[in-house]
């Protein structure tokens, strides 16, 4: 049994990534004030893959799984990596990092309603409710950060975020039959390398617009901060919640991250805070840990 009540040295580890992943979303932003996004999600993502390949190589010694997985692996890892990622980084450089992380706190959302349509969840009137309430979140957020933005709209980015949030839900859903067939690090060591060769081959008009020898620290940190500590460090710690306190309690702190990333984005970035987006992120946390009640079966994935 999951030791639930009491306080845990792996909360203190959750803790931690609440705030990387929430800082996150600035660091990133930052680094594509230098970096064209798919060059920088390049770079970053085949650093991670390395980290996070030599960790279940340390924690599991095992690499292996069962050969008929491979097509799904690779199905996965097109819709779960290539494609949310992608959609991930370039709508990050077309809207605000606060915009980002709201859309895509609301990713369980997303998957609790592919789980209602594939009949692998059954929603009640109170997930429905939590669906209603974080759609209405991410309007307030969306429609409120479009009309004030000062250069152009981030209608067009916050629409990449919804279609990266889309791609990652169905990754989610998709992802039941492989978790139930190895282990939750293997499956995503695999989808990441099955996803690496496609992100730097659409990358490649941009990684040679790259002059390397004039991006600055925050350019280099940006990428370094990505790969070891966001993917690599954080998703390996999210999933020792997951196994050590149940996946209940470790996504308590995913609620955490919103915040922690729109203070940051304040402090760090100069992004602005309305009232509205303040309003919009409460209802989008809101909706989702109503949209989460009763539904034991949806799986609580780390953070890309």
């Amino acid at each position: 049994m999951h030791k639930t009540q009491r306080f845990q040295p792996i909360d203190l580890g959750l803790l931690a990534v609440a705030v990387i992943w929430g800082t996150g979303y600035s660091v990133v932003k930052a680094a594509l004030g230098e970096m064209p996004p798919l060059a920088f999600n390049a770079v970053r993502f085949v650093g991670a893959s390395s980290v996070v390949l030599t960790l279940t190589w340390i924690l599991e010694r095992d690499l292996s799984i069962p050969r008929r997985l491979w097509g799904l692996v690779f199905l996965l890892g097109f819709v779960g990596q290539t494609a949310h990622l992608a959609l991930y980084v370039k709508g990050l450089s077309l809207t605000t990092a606060t915009n980002t992380s709201l859309i895509l706190a609301a990713i369980p959302i997303f998957t609790a309603l592919f789980g209602a349509l594939n009949r692998s969840e059954r929603l009640s009137r109170r997930n429905w409710a939590g669906v209603l309430l974080s759609f209405l979140g991410i309007f307030l957020v969306v429609s409120r950060s479009s009309a004030v933005a000062q250069s152009g709209s981030t209608l067009v980015g916050d629409m990449l975020e919804v279609a990266s949030a889309v791609c990652f839900a169905v990754y989610l859903v998709l992802s039941k039959r492989l978790a139930a067939s190895t282990t939750a690090l293997k499956a995503t060591t695999w989808t990441m390398w099955s996803a690496a060769p496609l992100l730097v081959l659409i990358a490649v008009p941009e990684l040679r617009t790259v002059d390397w020898r004039t991006l600055s620290w925050p350019a280099w940190f940006g990428m370094a901060y990505s790969a070891t500590l966001i993917i690599g460090v954080g998703n390996v710690i999210w999933y020792a919640g997951v196994k050590e306190v149940g996946s209940a309690r470790t996504a308590l702190y995913s609620y955490l991250t919103p915040p922690v990333a729109l203070l940051f984005a304040w402090a760090f970035l100069g992004e602005g805070v309305t009232l509205v987006q303040v309003l919009g992120m409460v209802a989008v946390l809101v909706g989702v840990a109503l949209g989460r009640q009763g539904m034991t079966r949806q799986p609580h994935a780390g953070r890309f």
